[in-house]
């Protein structure tokens, strides 16, 4: 059964689903979902995400599930390992605290400068030392051991740095934990899009 992943190949909670895909050998399918031409809103795709938000799967048998954490939350316990728990844990932990302020700030740094608005200079530094207060802990976390869900599945959790690589190498435990998620195939494999590596039906294995 191929699993079908709807979405844009640059997309950050599009490549978050193909990283666990990746990590967990599951055979998937992009379906493109170009962005640059508002398909994310047109009928046939909300027909499936009343949201008019990337991604969602499919299933062959008709399941469909949205919502990136949702859907990577699915697959680990359908393709279940010792570590669902500490998955779920970090999974939660990542949409709490890293992407409530790594998100915003990369609005504000990089989205929004490339669609000509200027960015609010005042709150890109107030989402930036958030995020560097949850590095701490994260720092803190990775001293005692392996990764954020512990010693087993390697699940990045981060979406994007918005350029601020300091906030990672500043901090030892953080900057090992980075460069071994960014030194893994599964990861090398989405960095550059979904598209790298399924043209179309591509096993992930």
């Amino acid at each position: 059964m191929v699993l079908k992943l709807h979405g844009f190949p640059i997309s950050t909670c599009t490549r978050l689903v193909a990283l666990i895909c990746k990590e967990k050998e599951i055979p998937c399918e992009l379906i493109v979902v170009d962005l640059t031409k508002g398909e994310k809103k047109s009928p046939a795709f909300m027909q499936h995400q009343p949201f008019g938000v990337i991604p969602y799967i499919v299933y062959d048998d008709g399941f469909i599930l949205y919502e990136s954490r949702a859907i990577c939350s699915y697959l680990v316990k359908k393709y279940p390992t010792q570590a669902e728990a500490l998955f779920e844990q970090a999974a939660s932990v990542e949409g709490t605290n890293f992407a409530a302020n790594a998100i915003p700030l990369a609005i504000e740094e990089v989205f929004k400068p490339r669609r000509g608005l200027q960015t609010n200079e005042a709150r890109a530094a107030e989402y930036l030392a958030t995020l560097n207060t949850t590095l701490d802990a994260y720092d803190d976390i990775l001293g005692k051991q392996k990764y954020l869900a512990g010693e087993h599945l390697p699940f990045g959790a981060l979406l994007c740095t918005a350029g601020h690589a300091e906030v990672f190498s500043s901090k030892p435990h953080v900057a090992r934990w980075w460069n071994e998620l960014t030194s893994r195939p599964a990861w090398n494999a989405v960095k550059d899009g979904t598209h790298v590596y399924m043209k179309r039906l591509v096993d992930c294995g």
